[in-house]
């Protein structure tokens, strides 16, 4: 009866029972069916149970260690060599990095599907994880195939059969989603409704979250390099300096969603990621592969980031001191003016960003974690008072494939965040007109249409007396 009464709360009828055997018709079920979601085995089905054989090694290879030093050196392992290997990768060049950025994206669906699947249990309905992928496949086309055109018109244009891609882009990519629509619709089994209809949102809440923001993260890195790496940089660095601040020094509780953070941690983290967000901006700025913007160089027939004109950002300026500073500085026999990269001022906010905003997307990824038991609450001692204790949750992930970190996701819940931030900035205080970027529009129109662009251009000139007729 307890179930009648929930549903009757929940503004539902319960399904009515027959009069011979008093049980509900299987017809009439409600479209949960009869294994009702259960949250308490989520952890297991996606894989995140701890019981790899990776973290297996180096818990009997650590064993002599507490278990607080133990999760330190292991997380500080991989740390290093998660660093060292993004470092290979940057050596690689954009290819490598947009490339790297794909497989990201990919396994953090994954891992997010998973949860999904987990927590619904549909795995043995047909075609419901082709469908997912389907439209993982889906969006990237679209939002990639909107890249090519803006950065890529000439080798475009030169190519048969990508005008007409090109031309017809939305629509091939409406048509691809409503076709991915209907064979959802057809899909449908019946007592499964509900939980196909969840997924369904579930799948197109991933998207929102990873492809979006990975196609995001790689329009920041055509941009120039430095846009791409150091907002990461910053995330990882505040990531680390906080946990080697909280670790040390952390003693009050900054979130209940995330106990294990401090509030010395995050204070710490920030102001150690503004000052190293400053050094690497100055090492960056001196070298034209970081900071010149990727184009594609007809010349070359290829993409190209390393040669260009560095803009003002990137470029020592000087700057007037208020007269109280620049007195002082004159009496002490030093320059009454300061001169840095305006690129610093840019570095600033996003250091502020990263260290202020970025931390919630972690604590999104632990809420999303409580509420689907993928973390549990487990007692602790907080201090050594008798009696003081705190509920903390255990070290759960989205998955289990770095030791010490978890799964691909648990490194990139705060990433996400940050290149949206970064993408927004980029548009409304640093990207202006690029004249490249027009000549490629103008290669995609027809040869008549380029002609009446050309002397409709050669007219104005020549009106405002710029050409000679």
């Amino acid at each position: 009866m307890s179930g009648e009464n929930e549903l009757r709360q929940r503004g539902q009828n319960p399904p009515e029972e027959t009069q011979e055997t008093g049980k509900i018709k299987p017809d009439e079920m409600d479209s949960d069916g009869e294994d009702r979601i259960k949250l308490d085995t989520v952890g297991s089905a996606i894989g995140q149970d701890k019981n790899s054989f990776g973290n297996q090694l180096l818990e009997r290879v650590l064993s002599g260690l507490p278990p607080r030093w133990r999760n330190w050196v292991i997380r500080g392992i991989f740390t290093w060599l998660m660093i060292g290997g993004f470092g290979f990768i940057i050596y690689g060049g954009p290819l490598a990095l947009m490339l790297t950025t794909l497989v990201v994206q990919v396994k953090c669906f994954s891992e997010i599907i998973n949860i999904g699947y987990a927590v619904y249990r549909v795995h043995n309905l047909p075609w419901f994880r082709s469908l997912s992928w389907y439209f993982l496949v889906a969006s990237n086309y679209f939002l990639y195939g909107e890249s090519l055109v803006d950065y890529f018109g000439v080798l475009v244009n030169r190519t048969e059969f990508l005008p007409f891609l090109v031309r017809y882009h939305r629509f091939i990519s409406f048509s691809m989603y409503v076709s991915g629509f209907v064979w959802f619709v057809l899909s449908l089994v019946k007592r499964y409704y509900m939980r196909q209809f969840s997924l369904f949102a579930w799948t197109h809440v991933a998207l929102l979250i990873v492809v979006t923001q990975s196609y995001l993260i790689i329009q920041n890195m055509f941009e120039g390099l430095i846009w791409f790496i150091l907002p990461i940089m910053m995330v990882v660095m505040n990531d680390v300096m906080a946990y080697m601040f909280g670790f040390f020094f952390g003693k009050t509780p900054l979130i209940q969603l995330s106990p294990k953070k401090t509030w010395e941690g995050f204070v710490g983290g920030g102001i150690s990621t503004v000052f190293l967000s400053w050094g690497f901006s100055y090492f960056m700025c001196q070298y034209n592969y970081f900071i010149c913007p990727i184009e594609y160089n007809e010349y070359l027939g290829q993409m190209s980031h390393s040669t260009c004109e560095p803009s003002a950002n990137f470029l020592p300026q000087e700057y007037a001191l208020p007269e109280t500073i620049t007195t002082l500085k004159t009496v002490m026999g030093l320059k009454p003016t300061m001169t840095i990269y305006p690129f610093y001022l840019h570095a600033f906010f996003m250091a502020i960003f990263a260290s202020v905003i970025g931390p919630f997307g972690g604590f999104f990824a632990s809420g999303f974690k409580r509420a689907f038991k993928i973390k549990n609450f487990v007692p602790v001692k907080l201090h050594k008072k008798a009696g003081n204790h705190l509920k903390i949750l255990s070290r759960q992930d989205f998955g289990d494939i770095i030791p010490g970190h978890g799964g691909i996701m648990d490194r990139f819940d705060c990433q996400f965040l940050m290149a949206t931030f970064v993408n927004v900035y980029i548009h409304s205080f640093i990207r202006s007109a690029s004249p490249q970027k027009l000549i490629q529009q103008v290669f995609m129109l027809k040869p008549e249409e380029q002609l009446t662009l050309f002397y409709n251009l050669q007219d104005s000139l020549t009106q405002r007396g710029i050409l000679q007729p």
